[in-house]
């Protein structure tokens, strides 16, 4: 029967990973779509970037309050709204084309709400990954998850540029919203197992407040998670500075075409990094996988700050994405194994808020800092011509390189404090898994397509 219900919960898992890698696809798909649409209408950077900050903003501020809700409630049908939201805001921006009333704010409303439910989206399946799939198996499901993103990275760009061609811009939304329904059909074959209650979680039952400050009393309490946390957003606010500085670095020195190389090159090692996390499972001490490719992320950022070269600058995209997929899938790991289950949602959606608060920082601060400070350390009459610049150029793109490695370095320092502190270095043993098998183990196998109550 055990042998029968793990066969059962890892079915379940990947019919709905499945439906969401199809979805993200499309959302990749729409996002580049979009995004064109926004720059050859207004050809404005400034108004692009608002495109971006509407996708990730919303969903910080709202994080934690989701996270609660998401354990009140059923994960699957958490999924299913979530996907019925943005279906019906991609459903929005399509009419208002169709219509020849679509402007960029009518974007930016769309693309907010999205967020919004996509908040939700995220934290509810990881949440329910445990529920259905072994613990020794987590690394692997990780690594899964983490395929659509890298897909969507790598494909959808290509594929959306093809398909605007053959069926205009309204065309590839109304793809989206398909990839949605597709989505949705997938979740309504299954049903998730209901986590248990733990004494901790019966604790935390109360207001939403109560509960989204426990949730961050949870990780406080945990030295081990508290150290992850601050590590990851440390982390972040590095690689923040390369979201924005990627393509005004290649650009000083290269064409529109070859950036587009670089970032397709980098897309190929997130991809094949999620392809081998998905088989591997990443180490037995999941903290090692994180300091260890965190340290090869930092080398690849301060490699790819060297030289005004196509060749390495690729190099390092790749190394560097390829990385990142195993620091992410590995973490989630231990997240997932440490926290009970019935508390997954709001701890999740709490580490994802404060993982990812440093990005808008660094996006805020990288390019008056690139402009105003190390772009005149390296011009050609610069005060680091002579030292620094003789190793690593000067002239357009150099200050920005110097910020790159320095940026590398600090991630490297990082990742050498974070294995000197014990309790991050020590989270896999200190801390007692909260899960020893799925749910899924030891509930009763109902088949698939059921009545999902």
């Amino acid at each position: 029967m055990i042998q029968r219900s793990t066969a059962w919960g890892m079915r379940i898992f990947f019919l709905a990973w499945f439906g969401q890698l199809v979805s993200l696809l499309g959302s990749g798909l729409t996002s580049f779509a979009l995004g064109v649409w926004v720059y050859q209408r207004t050809g404005s950077a400034m108004q692009l970037g608002l495109v971006y900050l509407f996708t990730f903003l919303p969903g910080i501020i709202i994080s934690p309050l989701a996270g609660a809700l998401i354990d009140r409630m059923d994960r699957r049908l958490v999924l299913i709204l979530s996907d019925c939201g943005s279906a019906l805001s991609v459903l929005f921006v399509a009419l208002m084309f169709a219509t020849n009333q679509l402007e960029p704010w009518h974007i930016y409303l769309a693309t907010g709400v999205s967020s919004l439910f996509n908040t939700l989206q995220w934290p509810a399946f990881a949440a329910s990954v445990a529920l259905l799939v072994p613990k020794q198996h987590l690394g692997r499901a990780n690594g899964m998850m983490q395929l659509g993103p890298a897909l969507g990275q790598i494909v959808a760009p290509f594929l959306a540029g093809l398909l605007i061609a053959l069926i205009r811009v309204e065309g590839v939304i109304l793809v989206d919203f398909a990839t949605f329904l597709f989505a949705i059909v997938m979740l309504l074959l299954v049903r998730f197992p209901r986590p248990e209650i733990t004494t901790e979680g019966a604790a935390s039952k109360g207001s939403l407040r109560h509960e989204v400050a426990y949730s961050w009393n949870y990780i406080v309490a945990r030295r081990g998670l508290l150290s992850l946390l601050i590590f990851f957003a440390l982390i972040n606010f590095s690689v923040g500075f390369i979201d924005v500085l990627i393509t005004p670095l290649v650009l000083s020195f290269a064409n529109v075409t070859e950036l587009g190389l670089i970032l397709s090159i980098g897309g190929s090692g997130m991809v094949i990094g999620s392809i081998l996390m998905s088989l591997w499972g990443g180490p037995q001490r999941r903290i090692y996988g994180v300091l260890g490719f965190s340290l090869l992320l930092g080398a690849a950022m301060f490699i790819g700050g060297l030289r005004p070269s196509v060749p390495l600058i690729a190099c390092a995209a790749f190394m560097f994405l390829f990385s990142s997929t195993f620091i992410n899938g590995c973490s989630q790991a231990i997240w997932q194994s440490k926290v009970a289950p019935d508390l997954q949602g709001r701890v999740l959606a709490m580490e994802q808020m404060f993982s990812m608060a440093t990005l808008p920082l660094a996006y805020l601060i990288a390019g008056p800092l690139a402009d105003n400070l190390f772009k005149p350390l390296l011009t050609d009459q610069g005060p680091l011509r002579g030292s620094i610049g003789q190793l690593i150029g000067t002239g357009p793109g150099r200050g920005i390189g110097l910020l790159f490695s320095v940026l590398g370095l600090v991630i490297v320092l990082t990742v050498v404090a974070g294995y000197l502190y014990r309790p991050l270095r020590e989270v896999d043993y200190e801390l007692t898994d909260a899960i020893s098998e799925p749910i899924a183990e030891t509930a009763k196998s109902p088949e698939i397509g059921s009545p999902a109550l």
